[in-house]
């Protein structure tokens, strides 16, 4: 895919290739790393975590966002995921990332950088549910 890489796009890839160099992956050998961009300009990185009670293993994507989201942030606009393959957010990724941002931009990159995927995350998970869902 070609698309023109603004520097805040290649920040956040350079950020994004550099927090899977953290990855925690001794069972899956398969390292993700995320960079997300809060509205206020505040990038954060994320890798992934495992565990040996696989289920407890928290993605790159949703480590960035719980550190946002703990630092008092709410809304973003950008993410940039890294993987050797540019793989995709998981869908428990795309359902956290939607109750924040569901209009957010999804760039995914492999470990060269080079840009697979720039999509919107409400085309990763059509029909979202999201907090606009429930009753008041």
């Amino acid at each position: 895919m070609t698309v023109n890489v603004d520097s805040a796009v290649q920040q956040l890839i350079e950020v994004a290739i550099a927090a899977a160099g953290n990855a925690y992956i001794p069972y899956s050998n398969y390292p993700v790393g995320a960079g997300l961009r809060a509205l206020d300009g505040t990038i954060y990185s994320g890798c992934n975590v495992e565990n040996a009670s696989y289920p407890v293993t928290i993605c790159g994507e949703r480590t960035a966002l719980v550190k946002a989201v703990s630092e008092g942030r709410r809304q973003f606009d950008l993410l940039v995921v890294a993987t050797r393959n540019a793989g995709s957010p998981c869908g428990m990724c795309r359902q956290m990332l939607y109750e924040f941002a569901p209009n957010l931009r999804v760039i995914t990159v492999d470990m060269d950088g080079n840009i697979h995927t720039d999509v919107l995350l409400t085309d990763l998970l059509l029909d979202g549910f999201g907090p606009d869902r429930l009753p008041r």
